[in-house]
């Protein structure tokens, strides 16, 4: 395991990622834009992708106010030719992949038997086969470099069931289960592939109606755990993290 995310690790307690280059998905908004942030604040260059081009260059604008290297570029990381040249542009302006963060994701709730078949193949394919997709082309340049990690943004939705759910919770467990066995089948080429299980975040993604923000988690909360799972030691493997607000919704 010593070469696990060894390009992650060379750039001192001050900028800890210096050297680094991470994709996030759905990084123009949100949790998306705060881990892009977070990252960049550890050294890493950053690319961010999503489906609107606007909140794109405004957060790209932002992060060069932050001194860091930035690519944007809109894709929709349920179509494999998006990502291919998403890969592509982001290796080209900023080197190799060091650090993919799967956070693409939309909500969809309701009673199952009120849902349509759309619904249900518009989250799965966005809350999970795109990790799926976006993973599988950035693993090969990882494997020949020997190290990296890919941290998968999920939900305690999957975790636990709750009415209403049944098209999220079941892209969150399959979620779930994919990156246990992306963690098993690449520890051995020193990547490790982790987690993050957040509860509710006070964003613009709707999952209910309004929220106690005194009980609700930030956007920053969960980039803080992305950014602890991404400088984390050499030979450590962080594989799940539950994030969950101090005081109960």
């Amino acid at each position: 395991m010593a070469n696990i995310s060894a390009a992650n690790h060379g750039g001192g307690t001050e900028i800890p990622l210096a050297g680094g280059v991470a994709i996030i998905t759905g990084g123009g908004r949100g949790i998306g834009r705060a881990i892009a942030q977070r990252l960049a604040k550890l050294g890493a260059a950053v690319c961010i992708c999503g489906r609107n081009e606007e909140s794109l260059m405004r957060t790209a604008e932002d992060l060069r106010a932050l001194e860091a290297r930035v690519h944007a570029q809109p894709a929709d990381v349920t179509k494999p030719d998006d990502i291919a040249l998403l890969v592509e542009g982001a290796e080209k302006e900023l080197g190799p992949i060091t650090i993919l963060v799967n956070n693409a994701g939309i909500g969809g709730f309701g009673p199952i038997h009120e849902k349509s078949e759309e619904e249900w193949d518009r989250v799965l394919n966005t809350n999970l086969k795109s990790v799926f997709l976006v993973s599988r082309a950035v693993v090969p340049g990882m494997i020949r470099r020997g190290g990296g990690d890919i941290i998968n943004i999920s939900s305690l939705a999957g975790k636990n069931t709750f009415a209403g759910g049944g098209i999220y919770c079941a892209s969150k467990w399959g979620l779930q289960g994919l990156t246990g066995c992306m963690a098993e089948d690449l520890r051995g080429y020193g990547i490790r592939v982790s987690v993050i299980c957040p509860g509710s975040v006070a964003t613009e993604f709707s999952g209910g109606g309004p929220k106690d923000p005194k009980k609700v988690l930030t956007a920053e909360d969960v980039a803080h755990a992305v950014g602890m799972v991404a400088v984390q030691g050499p030979q450590s493997f962080i594989s799940e993290v539950h994030l969950r607000p101090v005081r109960k919704p």
